[in-house]
């Protein structure tokens, strides 16, 4: 099997693999992907990522309420501290009862990331989800968790800081206010809709990295539409599935995983440097490094770029669960 590349991440000196891990299913959310996952699964999920050639894995603070990080920070003692060769990346949250994100909160956020992780500084931190936050304002303003974070990377807490969101309005004057050297954008760059293409665009001009996180449109491509009738994380009608049962049915037509294709087709575009994917047992850490090398003929490829996409925020009906 090829190797995984690894791509400079922006204007920083850190490569990392094309392909990153997510690790939210870790912190057993079942309100978020209709199933659940204990703690010994994460944990052998956490050291196969590790152990692979795509050793990247992001995380949150909030990820089933702080269950994520600790479960990673139990392998990451069992291997007596991060692996060199294992990047990664987690991200500042609000608090989640009152929406207050200011930077006290950013700052306590981040001591709660470093115990259950075990560490003294990440490699990768982001500013997480500022539309869900009591006031954007506030994220932004001169007290805000915006500057803070970068306060944390002056003080050596973090070697790379990222912006992490979901509601492109809400990210674009973060994006063109602050020096991020990193950006996370889920669910709006897939086969099925590019909503995010612009702010790529504008983020790479700015010599920003670009991750580029579920590209699987929630799981239904990873895990089939009609085994997985769900889409960004909440069940679906039959409209929304519509679109993705057309990809899904050129790709079995040329014998060719709709996974892959899904995976692949973040891959090959110049703007990302690396592609989010969420796992939840160790067997789809081999699998989705097989996704990324398997061979897919041109015909699929111009298959799918006949289908329409949507270019309206997918997640604009989502109702946002933290479990």
């Amino acid at each position: 099997m090829p190797e995984i590349k690894k791509i400079k991440l922006g204007r920083t000196d850190m490569s990392v693999p094309q392909i990153c891990f997510g690790s939210s299913s870790f912190g057993n959310m079942p309100d978020t992907y209709g199933y659940g996952v204990d703690e010994e699964r994460a944990y052998a999920t956490v050291r196969a990522i590790f152990d692979s050639e795509a050793a990247f894995i992001d995380s949150s603070r909030n990820y089933g309420f702080g269950r994520s990080e600790e479960r990673i920070g139990v392998v990451i003692r069992e291997r007596g501290g991060l692996p060199d060769n294992v990047v990664l990346s987690t991200k500042l949250d609000r608090d989640m009862e009152t929406g207050r994100f200011d930077a006290d909160r950013a700052r306590r956020s981040l001591e709660e990331s470093l115990t259950a992780l075990g560490l003294d500084s990440v490699p990768i931190l982001h500013l997480h989800d500022p539309e869900h936050t009591a006031s954007v304002a506030e994220v932004a303003g001169p007290s805000g968790a915006a500057r803070e974070l970068f306060r944390m990377k002056e003080e050596g807490l973090a070697e790379a800081v990222g912006l992490a969101a979901g509601n492109v309005d809400v990210m674009m004057p973060f994006l063109k206010d602050f020096d991020f050297d990193a950006l996370i954008t889920h669910n709006r760059f897939t086969l099925a809709n590019r909503n995010a293409e612009p702010m790529m665009d504008y983020a790479v001009s700015k010599g920003m990295a670009v991750l580029n996180a579920a590209p699987y449109c929630g799981g239904a491509l990873a895990k089939g539409v009609e085994a997985y009738p769900r889409y960004v994380y909440q069940e679906a009608s039959d409209d929304m599935l519509d679109p993705l049962r057309k990809i899904e049915a050129i790709c079995l037509r040329h014998n060719v995983p709709p996974g892959a294709a899904a995976l692949q087709f973040s891959m090959r575009d110049p703007r990302v440097a690396s592609t989010i994917c969420g796992v939840s047992k160790p067997e789809r850490v081999e699998q989705t490094l097989a996704w990324a090398n398997w061979d897919i003929p041109d015909a699929v490829w111009e298959e799918l770029a006949a289908l329409p996409f949507a270019t309206d925020d997918p997640e604009a009906t989502r109702d946002y669960k933290p479990g």
